[in-house]
């Protein structure tokens, strides 16, 4: 078996690590394949030098090659006689393989590797073991890399014991010395009582996993279900809108119909009375003129005969028909649209605090506790921006809506029954239904930072509107002496410390409100639990004081 490795690797060419094909040979001695030694030289052509790949002796010129016949036909006389061709390159250990301990130049893959000899066997090398009696009872296993961890440090024998004492694999010796009067058994019968719990926690870790599946499923299940829930009552709604928007567009059309209609009854009447009395102005004007002329004859006789020809004066007969309609007529019509509107609003504002309710009743997909981390917390970040409509005038709204500045000059703000007009107090836009999170950033004197209904009364003294002095709002007093939480006009103390970046968080449905101190760890400043009845906006009550801000913090 030597003789025929040495054989192969005295005729396999060092370039391609292959049988010689084509052999040539230098003037040094190498053999190579002619292919191998000319691809070779064609990657040195831009040097202009030439040399062996193994000796490295130099030409100055391109050798010329020729085919090498008599190591060509020993090379094919070999390969019947049993020479084998090199490996394949796949066959070659690599980084990541185990290689075989006893290959003496280029290792190939270890195929098996020997727990008695504690060394790992390519494929040719392992024949041994399989031929020889002496090896019978070896264990071989697949490859294993580190072999010398089952070698005794200290004793430079095979560990085959294994002390439950101490919880590790020892050799004989340790067992006679530190060992003797522990519990020792075999690796293998260790390994048998081990494997028998590794089955055991496998079938215990295959059957959660089996239950994950299963509530995964469940919740994707759910999750389509309340996809499906959400897209019909999509459906639903905007098919319910759009009925009565159209309701409303044909009652805004009758109702047109009908002011036009009455319009052009009475118009037509009016023309009528006007045509009748024309007609009696005229002969009223006749009979004027008859009876001036008249007045105007000197001769008696001629006057008493022509005056007893006049007829008597008939009283008209149309003034009981002519009626003057104001035009407060049709001023009752829109006041009594305009109504409806108010009517309408009133309904609308119920109908979504009672939608919005609804919504806010459906189910979590699942039922997640409090947050408690600032990131926990963010994934409920709710982005807020102020209604203008709702801006004290001495209050100036940036940053799209998101931070709000005590002014010394009253902003020309357009009329507007939502603003607040004796207290510097602004409201959000948003509703706020579930669980919602945002952060204020402060600056000045001190703020108030609340929630309250949007039906929180928009003008009159502070303990009438104030956010915090009614039942329809909760606020965080927050100034450099440190912060009170307030409502319904009762106040408490929460903290000493202050606290220039606040966070508020949310949840409606189960009614709890909190405050926190925003930092690396979030300080809880306040919390409340209570029933809310109707949706939230977020509010802020600015100090009278110059320089005093607060902001709305983008947080994703």
């Amino acid at each position: 078996m030597a003789g025929v490795q040495l054989q192969r690797e005295s005729f396999s060419c060092s370039i391609c690590l292959d049988l010689l094909k084509d052999p040539v040979t230098l003037n040094c001695g190498h053999s190579y394949c002619m292919n191998c030694i000319k691809d070779h030289w064609d990657s040195e052509e831009q040097r202009r030098s030439y040399s062996c790949p193994q000796c490295r002796e130099a030409f100055t010129l391109r050798p010329s090659l020729k085919k090498n016949t008599m190591l060509a036909d020993l090379v094919e006389e070999l390969k019947k006689t049993g020479l084998k061709a090199a490996p394949a390159d796949h066959c070659y250990a690599g980084a990541e393989d185990v290689a075989c301990d006893v290959c003496r130049k280029r290792k190939l893959k270890a195929l098996k590797s020997c727990l008695v000899c504690l060394v790992s066997y390519c494929e040719e090398h392992l024949d041994s073991h399989y031929q020889s009696p002496a090896f019978k009872k070896h264990k071989l296993v697949e490859p294993y890399k580190n072999l010398q961890e089952n070698i005794c440090p200290r004793h430079d024998r095979v560990m085959d014991l294994f002390c439950r004492t101490d919880q590790q694999c020892i050799c004989y010796l340790c067992s006679v010395d530190e060992h003797k009067d522990h519990d020792k058994v075999s690796a293998a019968a260790e390994r048998t009582d081990k494997q028998s719990e590794l089955e055991l926690s496998l079938d215990e870790v295959q059957q959660r996993l089996q239950d994950r599946d299963m509530k995964v499923l469940q919740q994707e299940v759910e999750a389509f279900n309340l996809t499906f829930s959400a897209d019909k009552a999509v459906k639903d709604t905007d098919e319910i809108f759009t009925e009565t928007m159209l309701l409303l567009l044909r009652s805004s059309s009758d109702v047109k119909q009908q002011i036009r209609s009455k319009l052009e009854t009475e118009v037509s009447r009016v023309r009528d009375a006007e045509e009748k009395l024309q007609q009696e102005i005229t002969e009223l004007k006749k009979r004027e003129a008859e009876q001036k002329l008249l007045s105007l004859t000197h001769d008696h006789n001629q006057f008493l005969l022509n005056y007893r020809s006049l007829s008597a004066l008939s009283p008209s007969t149309h003034s009981s028909t002519i009626h003057v309609f104001p035009l407060r007529r049709f001023e009752d019509v829109a006041a009594a649209v305009a109504k409806f509107r108010g009517q309408l609003q009133d309904v609308l504002t119920e109908m979504w605090t009672d939608i919005s309710l609804a919504v806010a009743e459906v189910d979590d997909l699942l039922a997640e506790p409090e947050p408690k981390t600032r990131a926990e917390f963010i994934r409920y970040s709710q982005e807020i921006t102020l209604d203008q409509n709702t801006a004290n005038k001495y209050l100036l709204l940036s940053e799209g809506n998101r931070k709000v500045s005590l002014m010394r000059e009253k902003q020309s703000y357009p009329h507007h029954t939502d603003r607040f007009t004796d207290v510097c107090q602004v409201l959000s836009k948003e509703s706020l239904i579930g669980r919602c999170y945002w952060e204020v950033e402060w600056r000045g004197t001190g703020v108030d930072l609340a929630l309250a209904y949007k039906n929180t009364r928009r003008s009159g003294r502070s303990d009438e509107c104030g956010f915090g002095f009614n039942d329809k709002s909760w606020t965080l007093v927050s100034n450099h002496n440190g912060c009170v939480f307030r409502h319904n006009s009762i106040s408490v103390k929460v903290s000493d410390g202050l606290s220039s970046r606040v966070g508020v968080y949310l949840d409606y449905r189960a009614g709890l409100l909190s405050f926190y101190r925003v930092s690396d760890t979030m300080t809880l400043l306040h919390r409340v639990q209570t029933t809310f009845t109707q949706p939230l906006c977020a509010g802020v009550w600015l100090y009278p004081s110059p320089g005093v801000t607060a902001e709305f913090c983008k947080l994703r």
